[in-house]
């Protein structure tokens, strides 16, 4: 397929002209024209960068991608190694933020749900009408320990934060990554507990003095799936070759 061919799926796709970001969301990074080969991972990292090239792909597509509101706009030092390394490559970059956090299938919120085995996700608009957080009830309550558990173990790797609720969960929100500041609005919504990737000061005490389970799983951990899902699904449709690598971060 043509660059500008994707470009233009994803755009639409993704309905990057209705979100309001902190970054340029498409196609940040100009290569060649043709892609039969894609990469995507979270963060498009010097490492993830070397093993796109090592695989001679066309193109990376990220979820965290370049160009972020407030950096510094000087291209130096790490920046200037890793665009470098893609100018030279001849390489693709793409990236989508917010709108893949918030679409309704292949988002990072909506496949997370999958992951875990939620039903019927649903936005909860009260907390932010553009989706980034979601809701659902579970089939049956459970206590924090049961959850906490359940979710390290679809994870794979230790929750970084558990705080435990006094009474059992039924109806849960979450935001995946740096979302942790829509605890409030989830407890005002009537939620009994509620996930993000990271944790901040205040959010232990929001937690434990509104009486919520609250669990933190790591920005990366909670933000895999929806660009394997993204990458999948172009793979799928226009036949090329998709290589999912996942660069490994603790936080």
């Amino acid at each position: 397929m043509r660059r500008t061919e994707l470009q233009q799926y994803l755009n639409e796709l993704l309905q990057v002209e209705r979100i309001r970001d902190y970054c340029p969301n498409g196609l940040q990074i100009e290569g060649r024209q043709q892609i039969n080969t894609i990469v995507t991972g979270v963060t498009a990292n010097q490492a993830l960068i070397d093993k796109a090239i090592a695989l001679n792909a066309d193109a990376i597509l990220v979820h965290h991608g370049y160009f972020w509101k407030n950096e510094p706009e000087v291209i130096t030092g790490m920046k200037q190694r890793r665009i470098k390394a893609l100018l030279q490559a001849d390489m693709n970059l793409f990236a989508y933020h917010l709108p893949l956090d918030v679409h309704p299938e292949l988002g990072n919120n909506a496949q997370l749900a999958q992951v875990f085995g939620w039903p019927q996700p649903q936005i909860l608009a009260s907390a932010d009408p553009q989706g980034v957080v979601m809701q659902c009830e579970l089939p049956e309550p459970i206590t924090s320990q049961q959850l906490g558990e359940h979710i390290s173990a679809c994870l794979a790797r230790p929750l970084t934060v558990r705080i435990d609720a006094p009474q059992p969960i039924q109806r849960i929100a979450w935001c995946t990554g740096g979302g942790q500041g829509f605890i409030d609005q989830a407890a005002i919504a009537g939620c009994d507990a509620f996930l993000s990737g990271e944790i901040s000061e205040q959010t232990t005490h929001s937690a434990v003095e509104q009486g919520m389970a609250y669990f933190a799983a790591g920005h990366h951990a909670t933000e895999r799936y929806g660009i394997k899902a993204l990458g999948e699904h172009v793979a799928e449709k226009f036949g090329v070759t998709h290589h999912f690598i996942d660069i490994d971060n603790p936080a």
